[in-house]
């Protein structure tokens, strides 16, 4: 009979027996020479089927079939491969098993690296958050599928290449509590130098399996990239990230010294945290921006929510209290590199936090005016941004930022809702692209629902960047932000002011529809300031 006629008859039975379940990982094993992918496609299942049953059953027989299951895909499936090689540790020691729900991502990518989908990986999360170690598993892996290729791994320090280098001896040692050898049998380590932190597979060659220097220690000749060359923590600290000199020579070191090591079908993982938009790896993400064989990255501590990402079990990981606590002892710029993978430049800082006015409750009695203006949203990544400014004399109290880049449908009912919710008087929609008719639809809802706000529109020609700089003046010295403590579990307002203190004159800006929103409120003010008619006595 054919086996995978074979197969379906089987799956026909009662699974949930461990003979059957059994049976039928046996048969699926036999397809893996006639159809790989059906093969492997088909054991995923049964991986699934037998971790359920043992969570419901403490089954030990469903046990031993879940661990022959990732055994049969780890030589060829990384996150099989790392949950195989730590199947005898204590849950409590495993490294992946707690954290697979958010490295998951991470893992999924280091294996499009490996099967060359892409060719370029950076990684960017904050400290201890498992990043460094999840590239060395991916290095035993791949090294141990191609030991007679070259992996080259760099650093700022030699110290800790002694590190990674002395991990991935741990974890290839046959009588420690890694299974690594148990997915490669037939891979031996041949020759380890710990001088210069060497290490060969299978048979000794002149270029070893895993190779490490630290950069700028001159590598011609010495080292050799033919499968992968992985680069961690290439910048030491935020001392040299604030230079933009040392970031230069970093790039050249980089270049010169480890890319150029690259050989065939190489292709390259830089793991690290993104102090500067200078750094290499930002570097490359901006070169690669629109590369398809090029991939980065960005898991920040954390989510939209204002929640952790990395509240692993056991203990191991990071709470959002941590968090939070870390958030409000740092400088902005130190928090949002750091921990918030959010570089941006320092020195060309156009807003910065400690300068902004702030703000804890509106002045008492009434507004002399309640203005809004909208930037709307454009396509990708953009956001829409609308803040609502209460007018107290010369002064604009920012009391509230609608700053989203959800469905163009739920944005557009937001901004109707924010404009009655505040019973603005007038509002300014920008009229670049969509934002003409998207004025006119919610012009039309607001007076459907008995608000009173008047829309116009403006269709802007000036140059973004000039428009941005040039009004910044004015908001620092007019516009009112709500206090840090009361912003604290407002993410909406929050993010728009890390948008708009993120902006930068010296490098690139992802997000500018915050500063540019309020350059807009500026020129309104002080287009609406010009048409003031003044009343007084004539003089004769």
């Amino acid at each position: 009979m054919d086996v995978k006629r074979l197969a379906d008859k089987l799956h026909e039975k009662d699974l949930s027996d461990p003979s059957v379940l059994g049976d039928l990982f046996e048969v699926i094993r036999l397809i893996e020479a006639e159809d790989f992918a059906d093969a492997h496609a088909r054991n995923k299942e049964i991986r699934a089927l037998s971790a359920r049953y043992v969570k419901q059953r403490g089954d030990a027989k469903m046990l031993d079939l879940n661990k022959r299951s990732l055994l049969f895909d780890a030589p060829h499936d990384f996150d099989a491969a790392i949950r195989y090689a730590e199947f005898n540790r204590e849950p409590r020691k495993k490294f992946y098993e707690p954290r697979r729900k958010q490295l998951k991502r991470v893992v999924d990518a280091l294996q499009d690296l490996e099967e060359r989908r892409i060719r370029i990986l950076g990684i960017m999360m904050p400290p201890g958050a498992g990043k460094s170690t999840t590239g060395i598993m991916y290095m035993v892996w791949s090294g141990l599928r191609h030991p007679e290729l070259s992996i080259l791994g760099g650093s700022h320090s030699n110290s800790f290449l002694r590190g990674v280098y002395d991990e991935i001896n741990r974890m290839l040692d046959p009588k420690g509590e890694y299974l690594w050898h148990e997915i490669f049998p037939a891979i031996r380590v041949v020759n380890t130098n710990a001088k210069d932190m060497r290490i060969d597979l299978e048979k000794p060659k002149r270029f070893e399996t895993f190779e490490f220097s630290s950069i700028g220690s001159g590598n011609a000749g010495k080292v050799r990239a033919s499968n992968l060359l992985y680069a961690d923590d290439l910048v030491d600290g935020i001392e040299s990230a604030m230079s933009k000199e040392r970031m230069d020579k970093l790039w050249q070191q980089y270049y010169t010294d480890l890319r150029q090591r690259m050989i065939g079908d190489c292709v390259e993982l830089l793991i690290q945290t993104p102090w500067t938009l200078h750094d290499p790896i930002d570097r490359l993400e901006l070169a690669h921006a629109d590369d398809p064989q090029a991939k980065f990255i960005h898991l920040p501590a954390l989510d939209e929510n204002d929640e952790s990402n990395f509240d692993y079990p056991y203990g191991v990981g990071f709470t959002t209290q941590f968090y939070h606590e870390q958030r409000d002892i740092m400088d902005d710029a130190s928090w949002r590199a750091l921990y918030m993978t959010q570089p941006i430049e320092r020195e060309g800082l156009l807003y910065s936090e400690d300068e902004l006015r702030r703000y804890f409750e509106l002045p008492e009695g009434e507004p002399d005016a309640i203005l809004s203006i909208c930037d709307t949203k454009d396509k990708g990544e953009d956001y829409a941004f609308m803040p609502i400014a209460y007018q107290y004399g010369n002064d604009f109290y920012i009391e509230f930022m609608l700053c989203d880049n959800g469905a163009p449908e739920v944005v557009e009912a937001r901004l109707v809702s924010v404009l009655l919710q505040h019973k603005v008087q007038m509002s300014r929609f920008e009229s670049n692209s969509a934002g003409g008719k998207v004025a006119e639809k919610v012009q039309a809802e607001v007076k459907k629902m008995g608000g009173r706000t008047r829309i116009t529109t403006k269709y802007t020609t000036a140059n973004k960047e000039t428009k941005i700089i040039v009004n910044s003046p004015w908001v620092k010295e007019h516009c009112l932000f709500k206090d840090k403590s009361v912003i604290k579990h407002d993410k909406e307002y929050r993010r728009a002011i890390n948008f708009l203190c993120g902006y930068t004159m010296a490098g690139r800006n992802k997000h500018d529809d915050v500063p540019d929103g309020m350059a807009m409120l500026a020129e309104f003010v002080q287009s609406l300031e010009e048409n003031t008619v003044t009343v007084f006595r004539r003089p004769f």
